[in-house]
């Protein structure tokens, strides 16, 4: 390792960052540019990650209300870094927070951990199609290949062991785990991952991705309505998978130009529409299809980008007969039965509820709906949801399949919102749940094509509604305040 800088001052320590990442890239990317035009390369190509370090004294937080920012006993604490361009905002923010708790100088240099070529040439390059059969079977021996044993989740997951020259990480991500994961946002979104914003929905149908795309198209049009169009400045750009930019035309001097994008022959396995604000503090919803393995898989990546808050927003087997078709379920706990996650976090420990996110949620519902205090009762549940990992559970004996879920008090069914929160909790992001009844299985009323149109119709763009409103208030409230103590364990890394 070779140290560059050591300073309190954050501008100065993310200039040095941007700085050292940049050139390592561009060393990178030359060399490749070269070999691909047949330049033969006698040595192996090498270029490093920047590292950030502190060593702090015991922690001397200004304010202890803040989950982040500080760590929790004297010693050396230390990460690797990589694209300051799309971790700007926080980057900067960490840093700020370490200097203010600590009063310590950052310290940055080059790391000992290499750059993968293919995380160098980033999201948009594609090694199969630049090159022929004898340079692929050379790059190896040439450039940095992605390494493993440098991408797994032990800190995160809290199975981590110092390292032997007694250094702590300051991140649950190194480098080369963020870019993994922004080059697998890319592949099963069809974004980019500088396009994704810190408040997130998750849905499990179209009929929701639908209604988003009409309302951030219906954003971004000029209006000479002074109400509306305060509403629409908010946002500067709708983003659509294939990177399809539409840029806010009520924005006067906005930088965001209109872009086609990508024109695409199919769409990817869980498609991402982004409505942006310059400061990455506006929504992105994904479609996340069904299933707790998809919602592992899009949790596993866009944790990485340290949102503020995910919700999950979709439909679900109501099980008490008291409940009606269109009735919504806050989730307050989760019988998680849906098993990917068990290797990571087992089933056995709790997924609390976050207060800041069950309010927001709960205020938002009886805004968009007029239904307030006690009559909220009339449309809406509090209590447990089983995320299951079996479609046609259904089909399982009566006695067997309804035992453990009468056990749980559980008042809804589904099979990802238990994931979701699970990773959630796993991955220090706040997470909330609030579904749609739209089917009662146990109780005779079954998904039937009929039956389900007319629920979408009438039900689909209030519930997203609801949603969008959640985020505002959540914005309101600050990621200072959304980021809660409840999530962070005994021993937590220092980023938030």
């Amino acid at each position: 390792m070779k140290k560059v800088l050591k300073s309190k001052d954050v501008d100065k320590v993310f200039a040095c960052v941007d700085k050292l990442y940049n050139e390592a890239v561009s060393h990178l990317t030359d060399n490749f540019v070269d070999f691909s035009k047949g330049k033969p390369l006698k040595d192996k190509v090498k270029a490093y990650y920047p590292y950030v370090r502190i060593e702090a004294a015991a922690a001397n937080r200004t304010d202890t209300r803040y989950s982040y920012g500080f760590v929790s006993r004297p010693g050396v604490y230390q990460t690797t870094i990589t694209r300051p361009d799309i971790f700007d905002f926080y980057y900067r923010e960490q840093f700020a927070q370490l200097i203010k708790n600590h009063d310590t100088p950052i310290e940055i240099g080059i790391s000992n951990v290499e750059i993968p070529l293919h995380f160098a040439l980033g999201e948009d390059f594609h090694l199969e199609e630049a090159l022929d059969q004898e340079q692929m079977d050379a790059l190896p021996y040439l450039f940095t290949q992605p390494n493993l044993d440098t991408l797994d989740d032990s800190i995160a997951n809290g199975t981590y062991y110092k390292a032997l020259d007694g250094v702590s990480p300051l991140a649950l991500f190194e480098a080369p785990r963020v870019d993994l994961s922004l080059l697998r946002l890319k592949h099963y979104t069809a974004t980019r991952a500088k396009h994704f914003q810190n408040y997130v929905i998750f849905t499990n149908y179209q009929f929701y991705i639908d209604e988003f795309i009409k309302i951030g198209q219906e954003l971004m049009q000029e209006t000479a309505d002074p109400l509306l169009r305060a509403q629409r400045e908010v946002y500067s750009a709708f983003v659509e998978p294939g990177n399809k930019v539409t840029a806010n035309k009520n924005i006067n001097n906005n930088d965001v130009e209109d872009e086609v994008g990508v024109a695409l022959s199919r769409m990817p396995q869980m498609p991402a529409y982004h409505l942006k604000r310059e400061d990455g503090s506006g929504i992105t919803m994904v479609n996340i299809g069904v299933g707790p393995s998809n919602a592992k898989t899009i949790t596993d990546h866009i944790a990485v980008l340290r949102p503020h808050a995910w919700l999950m927003l979709g439909h679900c087997a109501g099980l008490r007969n008291s409940q009606s078709l269109g009735d919504y379920v806050l989730a307050h706990g989760y019988l998680r039965e849906d098993h990917v996650l068990d290797k990571d976090l087992d089933p056995t420990i709790p997924i609390p509820a976050l207060s800041e996110i069950q309010v927001a949620l709960e205020q938002a519902v009886a805004e968009i709906t007029g239904h307030q205090g006690y009559d909220l009762k009339k449309l809406m549940r509090t209590g447990t949801v089983a995320t299951i990992d079996d479609r046609n559970w259904e089909l399982r004996p009566a006695i067997k399949q309804n035992r453990k879920l009468s056990q749980s008090r559980a008042i809804a069914l589904d099979m990802e919102s238990g994931t979701i929160a699970a990773n959630g909790f796993r991955f220090r992001v706040p997470y909330g749940t609030l579904l749609c009844v739209s089917d009662k299985p146990l109780h005779g009323q079954l998904k039937l094509p009929g039956m389900a149109e007319s629920f979408y119709r009438q039900r689909v763009e209030q519930h997203l509604q609801i949603g969008l409103r959640t985020m505002s208030l959540l914005r309101e409230i600050g990621p200072a305040r959304l980021h809660s103590r409840k999530l962070r364990s005994f021993y937590e890394v220092a980023f938030q």
